[in-house]
């Protein structure tokens, strides 16, 4: 059995197509993309440009393909066929000269180390840009999930059809997912010879989660040089498994060339790729608190964007070893957010937060310290569990 689980960025969906006549929604392969857009317009038809008879009759004859949809469409993986983009530029600006506004395009595509260029170029001002991750936490609890620990959402990632399918085994959906689309869509992109040491490498990033990345340590250990690393790397980041958070500073600056941290998109994707396959193998395992820290984070990141926002996190680490896991930049000032997977709350986690309070005065706004217990408390610095966290 398959459901339907809600998703938090409908609305936003809903309300950027009352001023747009186009959505270009990016994100993983499988991250509920296309359900979204059939959901909520279910009146569109649909077209899927991984099939090659929709494919070879897109490329060969762009025009007599979309005259197909004077109501619009929604229009899987377009990024397949770039001429697409340009007509549908000519049918919008054609539309608004006749001040027509009822026929909408809804895009998706799974990559955007292709995609984007591409739709910036030919629809710029046509079109609004979302993202679209695997479930946040706040989305699974909607969804009628209620009794579940971090554990084993960490070990499930956010995958829907992990959610949606109850009698699926989720390490199975996941090894598929890491087999069919990461590999597929890295061996399309960087045209490896040797996927054994690509093989490696993804593994070896999987193993720095929540750390300072060290392109020349993993260099070494996969057997390619630091350039190789660094397009691979690159790749990860485009087609959504693995992201960078910048370190702060006040110096913007110094923010674009220190050294970032490695996390994730998916954490069920990351344990995989460590061989946890059972709770009790990550509650003994070392990077239990890293994976959950890469959870939290997750969810803030999935907050901005089921908003239509991009956030500007960062973390924070100085010489004398003070670390703040989470900076939230917004126009208010900042949030500083320290995260413990500890079930119990221990005074000693407000240290860090004290002493980044102390250092910034007035800019800090909000300090949290979100974990894994029951109890919330507010005050100068207040504490929730990760399930409430961020608030919607």
């Amino acid at each position: 059995m398959s459901v339907f689980i809600p998703r938090a960025m409908q609305p936003t969906l809903r309300d950027i197509l009352k001023i747009f006549p186009s959505a270009t929604i990016c994100g993983p392969r499988q991250s509920g993309k296309t359900t979204l857009c059939r959901k909520e317009f279910p009146e569109l038809p649909y077209v899927n440009l991984e099939d090659l008879s929709n494919r070879q009759f897109a490329i060969e004859d762009p025009k007599g393909f979309l005259s197909q949809f004077p109501q619009g469409v929604i229009i899987d993986e377009v990024q397949l066929v770039p001429d697409l983009l340009s007509q549908i530029q000519v049918i919008i600006d054609e539309d608004r000269f006749q001040g027509l506004d009822n026929r909408k395009f809804l895009l998706t595509g799974s990559s955007n180390f292709t995609l984007l260029p591409q739709v910036r170029q030919s629809l710029a001002g046509r079109t609004a840009f979302l993202t679209l991750l695997p479930l946040s936490t706040h989305e699974i609890i909607n969804g009628g999930y209620t009794d579940f620990s971090a554990n084993k959402e960490i070990i499930k990632g956010g995958y829907p059809a992990i959610w949606a399918k109850l009698e699926e085994n989720s390490r199975i959906i996941l090894e598929n997912y890491i087999n069919a689309y990461v590999e597929r869509d890295v061996r399309n992109i960087l045209n490896i010879e040797d996927f054994r040491k690509f093989a490696i490498f993804i593994r070896l990033c999987a193993s720095r989660i929540g750390y300072e990345l060290n392109k020349s340590s993993i260099a070494i250990e996969t057997g390619v040089s630091v350039p190789t690393i660094e397009r691979w790397i690159s790749v990860l980041e485009a087609t959504y498994i693995i992201y960078l958070l910048k370190p702060w500073h006040g110096n913007i600056a110094k923010r674009l060339v220190k050294t970032p941290k490695l996390y994730f998109y998916d954490t069920g994707i990351a344990t995989t790729l460590l061989g946890i396959n059972t709770e009790e193998q990550l509650i003994g395992h070392p990077l239990r608190g890293s994976l959950f820290e890469n959870l939290v984070i997750n969810n803030v990141i999935k907050y901005g964007y089921n908003k239509g926002l991009s956030e500007n996190l960062y973390f924070y680490r100085d010489k004398s070893g003070h670390e703040v896991d989470l900076i939230w930049e917004h126009s208010n000032g900042f949030s500083a957010i320290e995260v413990k997977a500890a079930m119990t709350y221990n005074s000693d986690f407000r240290k860090n937060l004290d002493y980044l309070k102390k250092l910034l005065n007035d800019k800090i706004n909000e300090s949290k310290i979100i974990y894994n217990g029951d109890a919330e408390l507010k005050g100068e610095i207040s504490v929730s569990n990760y399930k409430n966290f961020p608030a919607l």
